[in-house]
């Protein structure tokens, strides 16, 4: 990355988005420097469409001769755009060591030109480059991964007829929806195996008793043998792009 023009205690209070060129690369280094901490606040985001979303960022890095700082931070999306650090808060723990913490916010609200896409979705790399006082550097490109996603949710389940005689069929009902960043409005999420699930009255425990697809609108119908009461509910397990998501269960008596 080798980018220097400006320090991580200068980023303005603004979130800036632009696309990546060229598209991000391999670490690099040269001496001792090194990133001897990095954490996400955040392993996963799921991001709605209208409630901004914030990660944090704590890198520490350490070099012999000592840091003079980290530049240079950034999110790189899974379709390359960039979103710069909105915020950094910078201290100097030790002689050798520079701690940064990076706030970033993500927004899909279609307000500005820093909105999320849904070709954003997917994994993310925070990029960063620690530079030393004796000109060594740690170029952060590749290693640090984090998983942006569309947030996913799942209609409360209706089951019915309730209550229903024993033996008899159950209709089970619901709808999955996630958000569409590109709109900012939620959509039927078609062609999605989605489990229902069974919890006896008195137990704790669900178990799936099937897994059924959703039709081109999002919505889920199956029937099921009603053989005692309990409670019924929809789950989503989430792919590579979308969050899971669990729907509020209904509790149905058999007579």
């Amino acid at each position: 990355m080798r980018i220097r023009s400006t320090t991580a205690a200068g980023v303005g209070a603004l979130v800036l988005l632009s696309f990546l060129t060229p598209a991000a690369h391999a670490d690099a280094r040269k001496g001792d420097t090194a990133f001897t901490s990095l954490s996400f606040s955040k392993q996963t985001v799921n991001a709605r469409v209208s409630t901004a979303q914030t990660l944090t960022v704590t890198a520490v890095a350490k070099d012999g001769s000592g840091i003079k700082d980290i530049y240079g931070s950034r999110l790189v999306s899974a379709d390359s755009r960039i979103i710069h650090a909105g915020s950094a808060d910078c201290t100097r723990p030790t002689s050798t060591t520079r701690k940064c913490v990076f706030k970033f916010t993500l927004d899909a609200d279609r307000t500005d030109y820093s909105d999320l896409r849904n070709s954003s979705a997917g994994t993310w790399h925070f990029t960063a480059e620690a530079a030393a006082n004796d000109g060594d550097f740690y170029d952060l490109e590749d290693s640090a991964p984090v998983k942006v996603k569309r947030h996913a949710e799942l209609a409360d389940t209706q089951a019915s007829p309730e209550p229903v005689t024993k033996g008899g069929t159950l209709a089970v009902t619901g709808t999955l929806t996630r958000a569409n960043w590109d709109t900012n409005a939620y959509a039927g999420y078609s062609g999605q195996a989605v489990a229902l699930q069974y919890k006896k009255s008195g137990s704790s425990t669900y178990t799936t008793v099937k897994k059924v697809t959703t039709d081109k609108s999002g919505k889920l119908r199956t029937t099921v043998t009603a053989n005692s009461a309990g409670t019924w509910r929809w789950t989503f397990a989430g792919t590579g792009t979308t969050s899971t998501a669990t729907a509020y269960g209904d509790s149905v008596a058999v007579k």
